[in-house]
């Protein structure tokens, strides 16, 4: 279990393990190349960072450190596995929930429930509910119920494995329109999953590409 806050850093190289995971598993474990990409992603990342290999590497041995993440050895490129269960002493639900608000920022239990749908499929939002709730109740809170804005139907979690939320004073008065409700969260939440999807089939066809020119084959043969 953790002892301390995570860094901003540390948070996303965990969070982008245990997704490419379960979105990727034939490139997992992760080089460190591959992190760093991952990391970077433009698309269903809030905020967009962008790291050096050099700063993954300290997030990844800060990781190390705090027992989650390990180098997997026998390959000719150093790569990586997350240990986020374990580490974190919570069961792959809640490793779900955490890796995507860790990736994404506070969201609607709604708004979860879709964007962990290839990490674990949950049967309803009232499931979803349960696991937030225990993460909320158990020593240590792993993440906190924020107070609903104006205008919102819903009550947005985020998570505290770096700390303690702050809340922007702006965000109470921030109008309607620039927060999905109801309906409308998920239609959101489901245009963000397709181009999270393309970013990914871009990815692999890189991939693919790469893989092929390195053994010689024509990759449209």
């Amino acid at each position: 279990m953790s002892q301390r806050p995570l860094t901003a850093e540390e948070a996303r190289v965990l969070a982008v393990l245990v997704e490419k995971q379960h979105t990727v598993p034939d490139s997992y474990p992760l080089s460190l190349n591959a992190l760093t990409l991952g990391c970077n992603q433009k698309t269903a990342r809030d905020p967009v960072m962008q790291l050096s290999e050099a700063d993954v590497l300290q997030a990844i041995n800060g990781l190390k450190e705090l027992s989650l993440v390990n180098e997997v050895s026998g390959s000719r490129v150093v790569r990586f596995d997350h240990n986020a269960a374990r580490g974190l002493g919570v069961p792959s639900q809640s490793v779900a929930l955490l890796t995507m608000l860790l990736l994404r920022g506070p969201q609607t239990s709604a708004e979860l429930r879709l964007h962990t749908e290839r990490l674990h499929r949950f049967a309803d939002i009232s499931s979803v509910e349960g696991f937030l709730d225990e993460l909320a109740e158990r020593e240590p809170k792993r993440v906190v119920k924020l107070p609903r804005g104006p205008g919102e139907r819903e009550n947005r979690w985020a998570h505290l494995l770096c700390g303690e939320v702050q809340i922007p004073e702006t965000a109470a008065f921030a109008p309607t329109s620039t927060r999905a409700t109801g309906h409308g969260d998920e239609l959101a939440a489901i245009k963000d999953e397709q181009a999270r999807m393309a970013a990914e089939l871009s990815e692999l066809r890189a991939l693919v590409l790469r893989m092929a020119t390195e053994l010689g084959v024509d990759p449209k043969g």
